[in-house]
């Protein structure tokens, strides 16, 4: 990637799609799957900051996959708590502030603690923002939006109130939205991730696996969108 194509991407969102089948097909548990996705996760991380991209959403963990068997979604859980905690001071070496949206309220304990203390620590670092979505859905978060502003204490709060008002009541207040969306697996849908935030996102699908995607992967994305020409509902 160029000093020119460096410039035209500020955020990329991923959702991270093909784990089990991955490891299906190679007669492993669905569980490795996600294990061996570490280092698609590492690799896209270390591609941004390469790259002086200072937005990267991951979509962990969707309101709708509690529905998977359940001694899967327990490996999970247990999974993000290791990796939270054994990346802590990878992440502060790299001055990585570690940013959650999703309603964390609802997942295990432990876990909540492990997020709540990776956010902590790296609160002050100002290089690369990696955005995990975990427990998250796109109708959820403008859901919980309009919660927040029906309960909001201040009375002329509707007044001459505009999208940019709005958006400071998302999960993402404060966050651009994505140029840039890529799902793997050849699944050719957002499935309720970032629906707002995507109403003029760039999507781009691949048919590679989660766990097989890396730089190359993620650059042939980027080759792919700089081609594009971006006109916002404009001639």
């Amino acid at each position: 990637m160029d000093s020119k194509e460096k410039n035209k991407l500020k955020h990329i969102a991923i959702i991270m799609d093909g784990n089990g089948r991955w490891a299906e097909k190679r007669n492993k548990t669905r569980i490795k799957g996600h294990i061996h996705a570490k280092k698609s996760v590492k690799e896209c991380i270390e591609f941004c900051l390469e790259n002086e991209i200072k937005y990267l959403s991951l979509f962990a963990f969707s309101t709708e996959n509690w529905s998977r068997p359940k001694i899967e979604v327990s490996a999970l859980m247990s999974l993000l708590d290791v990796v939270i905690n054994d990346e802590a001071n990878n992440l502060m070496e790299k001055n990585i502030k570690f940013r959650c949206i999703g309603d964390i309220n609802e997942l295990p304990k432990k876990t909540v603690e492990s997020i709540e203390k990776i956010k902590a620590l790296t609160k002050e670092n100002n290089g690369l923002n990696l955005i995990l979505a975990i427990n998250y859905s796109g109708r959820w978060d403008i859901q919980n939006a309009v919660k927040r502003i029906l309960s909001s204490k201040k009375n002329n709060i509707l007044e001459n109130f505009n999208e940019k008002d709005f958006e400071k009541y998302l999960s993402t207040s404060n966050i651009p939205d994505p140029e840039l969306l890529i799902r793997t697996s050849g699944e050719q849908r957002i499935s309720n991730f970032y629906l707002w935030q995507t109403a003029y996102t760039e999507l781009y699908f691949t048919d590679i696996l989660w766990p097989d995607f890396n730089k190359k992967e993620l650059n042939n994305a980027i080759f792919e969108f700089n081609k594009r020409n971006r006109r916002f509902g404009k001639v």
